[in-house]
Parts: C-alpha cells; sequence; structure tokens
C-alpha cells in the first residue's frame, strides 16, 4: 500500500532563520513558521495560530539565512519528520519538523541597497545542488541542534 507525507504551507517567519554547519560542512537553517487560520461561531470571529519548526538544508539553507527575516511571508513544501535528540541538560527530547523540499520566497521584499546580481531569489529547491534532505547519510551527529 502507497503512503503519501507531503506538507504545503504558506505562513510568515516568527523569527530570523539560524543557519548552522555540520562537521562535514552541510549548511542547515532552521526557522518557525507560523500559519493561521480563521473561523466565524456564533460568538464572533475566531483565530488560531499553528507554529512549524521548518529545517532547510544545503544552498537552499544559506539563502534562506541570507535572505529571509522575521515576519516575511513564504512557501514551504516538504515532510514531516519527528526525531529526538539529546538535550544540553542531558533529558532526551522530542520535535517534529518539516524538512523542506523546496521553498519560496513571498510578500514584500525587504529593502536593500544591494545590486541585481545579490537580489533576492523567487524561490528554489532544496535539492538543488545535489543538496537532498532526503539524503539517508544525514545523522543525527550531523545536527548541529
Amino acid at each position: 500500500m502507497a503512503s503519501v507525507n507531503k506538507v504545503l504551507l504558506v505562513g510568515n517567519l516568527g523569527k530570523d532563520p539560524e543557519v548552522r554547519f555540520t562537521p562535514t560542512g552541510r549548511a542547515v537553517c532552521t526557522f518557525s513558521l507560523a500559519t493561521s487560520e480563521q473561523w466565524k461561531t456564533d460568538t464572533g470571529q475566531q483565530e488560531r495560530t499553528e507554529w512549524h519548526n521548518i529545517v532547510v538544508w544545503g544552498k537552499s539553507a544559506e539563502h534562506c539565512g541570507q535572505y529571509l527575516k522575521k515576519g516575511r511571508q513564504v512557501y514551504v513544501e516538504g515532510a514531516i519528520r519527528s526525531r529526538r535528540y539529546d538535550a544540553k541538560d542531558g533529558t532526551t527530547r522530542y520535535i517534529t519538523e518539516i524538512v523542506t523540499q523546496r521553498v519560496q520566497f513571498l510578500g514584500v521584499k525587504p529593502a536593500s541597497t544591494e545590486s541585481p546580481a545579490h537580489a533576492d531569489p523567487e524561490g528554489f529547491r532544496s535539492g538543488d545542488g545535489g543538496d537532498s534532505p532526503e539524503s539517508p547519510s544525514v545523522t543525527d551527529e550531523e545536527i548541529p541542534f
């Protein structure tokens, strides 16, 4: 039986992205993304915001770190992944993340004095340049957080 693990999100960054590098030199970018939904009830308008942990690998991670800022709207395509890790205090923790396959920058580009050669790219696939987030060679030891 086939299965599907596909997530499509459009939301706004909750804080500036953080870029780190694995011991092998591979870039990984993480950021939180807020999505909101609104609906009407008998008592008025209701709203709920959901926060998603986003992970971007490779050259795409470097682009996100360079061009994304808190509040920027983005489209994210990826898969849900859950993993466990040992926190600095020695406790075992669990986290659910969206590992991206595609990120596209939306909304208003931030004001910049950079030359057009360094202009904000419209979007990219996380797998550009062979940096596939699905790579089985990524181990827990490589994840710098």
